[in-house]
């Protein structure tokens, strides 16, 4: 059980269905809030349409005594709006309705076009009478025309004084001048009497009207008042100490719409009541089962799905994944040639890539460790054998130890004491305990000292050995290091440098590094051999003669102290034209102490 908790496939289908469900959850939440959104628009067209169906009715009741023929229209909004219409008056009787079902509870709005409902009538006057309610202040059909006539000649006349102009009609029939841009020479030029005097029919009923305002404000005290075509009012020659008590509008607004009211009665239909509701049953707010059925069914589909999908891909991801782990299991057995096919791409290929790059340097690093056993047993075998040769036949009396024996035995020994000591230098750079004490030192001063203690054997090689520094370069390092890995190298060049050559020890500071090369005129070194230079127990020479070469460590140590200084050392070498070996470290490197 703990098996399959931990597996990959297990986690990789449990992270579907987690991903699954959260989908399933974020697309029901979003259908959800797109549902609501939906409602909250469909609410917002529903308050339109009452609008509408209030706005038409109101104008029907402003322009008709009665709801006499009303029902026409009803049926024309119902059928534009699909809304259940009906009017009734504040009795409950019936006037006009668009089906003949039962009535809703509560009516909508009550329809009066001398009590306007601000709330659906937001720009309503503040007296609540609709416009369009003009009752006997309705012009004659000729009155209509001789206006019209008069209208027409001042658009003419502002058009010819270069403004935009036009005829707007007001619900009594009244035609106006608009101009826009609100010229005041043009509008004074093109002014007319007669649209700016009331007709027959305006003077009777706004005689009728001022009657019933001041009749209204007498009875309260005040002085009477003298009403304009456009409702504004005057004074009537009142006593100057008395102004600012008449001037007080609240009174005269509240008389003038009580008299527009009065005078307007017979002219509108009465209030009735209206009645809203859908053209068909309501809908139910529930989900039918059916509905249920097919949701659960999707999400069930798309859970399924997204399970198939995971089981696909994790069994594409746990095939490569397993035979890496067989390799590894191979690996651990001790076969180091244990390899793994790279079929996968991302980030399993690239797993698959970096084991056999592990494997193929796991692989060398055995190759190299039974090459060095090898090698160490061949070098220290030679001198051992001398050593006990010599020993055992001067104990049986067959060789006398006089000075020259014991001369060269001394130096198998010195020769074992220099193959240990290069194997312990090799092993503390492997383990990472070499030691530096880095301290800042003059290039030039460290060529010198090196030159100076071999030339002695330079000389008696027949070389000539030459110290050179271009400019004054210096660098961090750990000086008793740095010169035993020079000194390596031109050691190395002593011994392969036949009589009269040079070896030449060079100085200079390049891009940052500062750059120490030993060049010599020696024998030089094949193209297939310089990858192999560095390599422990190397010698071109295969036989291992010691007269033609040393240990075979003496260069691994130069590349590990190199390296050790955070720094490179290179080869350049062609057969018969000797070698310049580059050691490259940084001026100023990290190095541990």
């Amino acid at each position: 059980m703990s098996v399959w908790r931990h597996s990959l496939l297990t986690r990789l289908l449990a992270s579907s269905v987690l991903v699954a469900v959260c989908s399933i959850s974020a697309t029901a939440w979003l259908t959800s809030q797109g549902t609501s959104g939906a409602i909250r628009e469909e609410q917002d067209q529903t308050l339109v349409t009452d609008t509408r169906i209030n706005d038409t009715l109101l104008g029907y009741g402003a322009t008709h005594a009665s709801w006499d023929g009303v029902g026409q229209t009803v049926r024309d909004l119902a059928g534009k709006t699909g809304r259940r219409i009906a009017l009734t008056t504040e009795n409950g009787e019936p006037i006009a309705d668009s089906s003949d079902t039962p009535l809703p509870a509560k009516p909508s709005v009550v329809v009066d076009p001398l009590r306007v409902d601000v709330t659906l009538v937001p720009g309503a006057a503040k007296d609540r009478i609709d416009p369009r309610a003009v009752g006997p202040f309705k012009l004659t059909a000729a009155e209509r025309s001789r206006l019209r006539k008069a209208a027409n000649l001042g658009v003419i006349c502002a058009r010819r004084s270069g403004q935009e102009a036009g005829v707007a009609l007001s619900p009594s029939g009244r035609p106006s001048v608009e101009i826009p841009s609100k010229n005041a020479s043009a509008t004074t030029a093109c002014a007319s009497k007669t649209l700016d005097t009331p007709t027959a029919t305006e003077r009777k009923a706004l005689r009728r009207l001022n009657h019933l305002v001041n009749r209204c404000l007498v009875g309260q005290g005040k002085y009477e008042v003298t009403l304009a075509l456009d409702l504004s009012w005057t004074l009537s020659a009142p006593h100057p100490a008395e102004v600012p008590r008449v001037l007080d509008q609240q009174p005269v607004s509240a008389c003038l719409a009580g008299a527009r009211r009065e005078q307007l009665r017979a002219y509108v239909a009465p209030a009735a009541l209206l009645y809203l509701g859908s053209s068909a049953q309501a809908p139910s707010t529930e989900l039918p089962s059916a509905g249920v059925a097919r949701i659960a069914g999707t999400a069930l589909l798309v859970l399924l799905f997204a399970v198939a999908v995971s089981v696909v891909v994790a069994t594409r991801l746990v095939r490569p994944v397993r035979a890496l782990t067989e390799a590894a299991q191979r690996m651990g057995q001790g076969d180091s040639s244990a390899r793994v096919a790279v079929r996968a791409t991302g980030e399993v290929g690239e797993l698959s890539e970096a084991f056999n790059r592990m494997s193929e340097h796991l692989e060398r690093m055995e190759a190299q460790r039974k090459a060095m056993v090898s090698d160490v047993s061949h070098e220290l075998r030679t001198p051992l054998s001398n050593l006990r040769g010599w020993m055992e036949a001067a104990q049986d009396g067959v060789a006398e130890l006089d000075p020259e024996l014991i001369a060269s035995l001394v130096e198998e020994i010195l020769l074992l004491q220099h193959i240990v000591d290069d194997l312990q230098e090799l092993a503390l750079a492997d383990a990472g305990k070499l030691r530096l004490h880095p301290e800042p030192v003059n290039v030039a001063d460290l060529l010198d000292q090196i030159a100076t203690a071999h030339r002695g054997r330079a000389d008696s090689a027949g070389l000539t050995l030459t110290a050179h520094t271009t400019g004054d370069p210096g660098l961090l390092a750990d000086p008793v290091r740095l010169r035993q890995a020079v000194g390596n190298l031109v050691s190395n060049a002593v011994h392969y440098t036949p009589p009269g050559g040079r070896i030449a020890l060079r100085g200079r500071l390049a891009d940052g590094h500062v750059l120490i090369e030993v060049a010599d005129t020696g024998i030089g070194i094949a193209p297939e051999h310089l990858p192999h230079v560095f390599d422990r127990f190397w010698r071109e020479e295969k036989s291992r003669n010691r007269r033609t070469g040393g240990s075979g460590l003496g260069l691994a140590i130069v590349r590990n102290l190199a390296e050790a200084h955070q720094g490179t050392v290179s080869v350049a070498s062609a057969p018969g034209e000797g070698a310049v070996f580059t050691l490259r470290l940084p001026v100023e490197p990290d190095l541990p102490t």
